[in-house]
């Protein structure tokens, strides 16, 4: 009998943490929420020349969210942001290959992200800051942790 006892209050916990660790929608400063319901249309390229290598992202408000709400350029080390870009990109590449189960308006192209190049710090942040601002925009996880700012 004590070890039923065990066995279901193990998995009472089991599940509890489950449901502990189920995040609902991750909380926007008002400042945040203005910027995600900006209608102009807004673009930032990210680019390396030495690389011949160009990213243009055409996302409403995603420029004035950089400048204003993202942490400042030299907060993150290049490996971090190199390492969670490896992530986001391939669960992104991923969700992109499946239309049927992820909405193809929101993952439309797949980005080519090789992660033996050294593309610089510049394209790296700005990469992840779209990523962190992608999915706190349209509520998305692209890996196992909470995007935050």
């Amino acid at each position: 009998m004590k070890v039923l006892l065990k066995y279901i209050l193990a998995i009472l916990i089991v599940v509890a943490a489950l449901f502990a660790c189920a995040t609902g929608k991750v909380a926007h400063t008002p400042e945040e929420s203005e910027i995600f319901n900006t209608q102009s249309s807004d673009s930032v390229a990210i680019s390396n020349d030495s690389l011949e290598y160009e990213i243009i992202i055409i996302e409403p408000g995603f420029n004035i969210w950089l400048n204003s709400v993202a942490k400042p350029e030299g907060y993150y080390s290049q490996h971090f942001l190199e390492n969670r870009n490896r992530i986001y990109v391939i669960n992104w590449n991923q969700r992109v290959q499946q239309p049927f189960r992820y909405s193809p308006d929101l993952y439309t192209m797949q980005i080519d992200y090789d992660p033996f190049i050294d593309y610089g710090y510049e394209v790296n942040y700005k990469l992840y800051n779209y990523f962190i601002y992608f999915q706190r925009k349209y509520n998305q996880r692209l890996a196992g942790f909470v995007p935050r700012i």
